[in-house]
C-alpha cells in the first residue's frame, strides 16, 4: 500500500468479497455527524452527507478536497464538470471510475462544508482526517498510486515533502511517483493556470495516464481528448 494511502467505500454495499471491517467502517463514516455534534470551530451549516467511494481490492486512489453543491446532492463523489476533466485527465470512463474494486475515492472532507460569502466552497472540515483517516488507510491494503488533486490533498499526504506552493508540487511530480501524483483541481476556474503551465498536460498527463492504465487494466482507459 502506498505509504499515507487512506481508504473509502463504494455508495452502496460493498462488492463481493469485501473486508466486513471495512464496511462496517464505512457504514459509521455515513453515519458521522462529528461536524454539527461536536464540531472543531463553527458547525457544518446543513445536515452532514459523507460522500467516498472504495473497497479492499482498489489499487488506485483519487483524494480531492471535499464534496461541491452538485456531489452533495448527489451522494457521489465528482458529478460535475470537475469530474468529466478528471476523468479525462485519467483516461477513465464513468464506468470505470465508479467501480469501487478498481478506483477508491477519498475526499480530505467527506461532506460539502458550505461556502463562504462570496460563494466559494470552505476548506474541508477537520473533523474528518482526525476521525477516520488513518483507519481506512489501514483498510485498503492494494493501494498503489494515489493521485492527489489539490493543495489540501497534498500537505496532507506528502507532509514536508511537499514545495512551498502547489505548482512547485505538481512540477515535482517525478519525486513522488509512481506512489503519488500531484495534480492542480480540475475546475474550469483552473483553466489560466493550465494555460500558463502546459508542461503539466504534456509531461504529467501523459505519464499518470499509463500509470492508470497499469492499474486498472488498458482496456479501461480510453484515449484523451484535445485539451479546451
Amino acid at each position: 500500500m502506498a505509504d499515507g494511502a487512506p481508504a473509502i467505500a463504494r455508495t452502496e454495499a460493498g462488492p463481493a468479497g469485501a473486508d466486513p471491517a471495512l464496511d462496517r467502517l464505512l457504514r459509521k463514516i455515513r453515519k458521522c455527524r462529528a461536524c454539527v455534534e461536536n464540531p472543531a470551530g463553527a458547525p457544518l451549516p446543513h445536515e452532514p452527507r459523507p460522500v467516498l467511494q472504495a473497497a479492499s481490492t482498489a489499487r488506485l486512489a483519487i483524494v480531492g478536497q471535499a464534496p461541491g453543491t452538485r456531489v452533495h446532492e448527489s451522494g457521489r463523489p465528482f458529478t460535475d464538470p470537475s469530474g468529466e476533466r478528471l476523468r479525462d485527465w485519467l483516461g477513465l470512463t464513468p464506468e470505470v471510475f465508479y467501480d469501487a474494486s478498481r478506483v477508491a475515492v477519498i475526499p480530505m472532507g467527506f461532506c460539502f462544508p458550505g461556502q463562504d460569502a462570496r460563494g466559494g466552497d470552505l476548506p474541508p472540515r477537520k473533523e474528518c482526517p482526525a476521525l477516520w483517516r488513518r483507519r481506512l488507510f489501514d483498510r485498503l491494503p492494494e493501494i498503489e498510486t494515489i493521485v492527489l488533486v489539490g493543495g489540501y490533498a497534498q500537505a496532507w499526504h506528502l507532509g514536508g515533502r511537499a514545495k512551498r506552493s502547489l505548482t512547485e508540487t505538481v512540477a515535482a511530480w517525478r519525486d513522488f511517483a509512481p506512489a503519488f501524483f500531484p495534480t492542480p483541481h480540475p475546475s474550469w476556474r483552473n483553466n489560466a493556470w493550465l494555460k500558463r503551465n502546459p508542461w503539466f498536460e504534456d509531461e504529467v498527463l501523459p505519464a499518470l495516464r499509463r500509470r492508470v492504465s497499469e492499474l486498472v487494466g488498458p482496456d479501461a482507459c480510453r484515449p484523451r481528448r484535445r485539451a479546451r
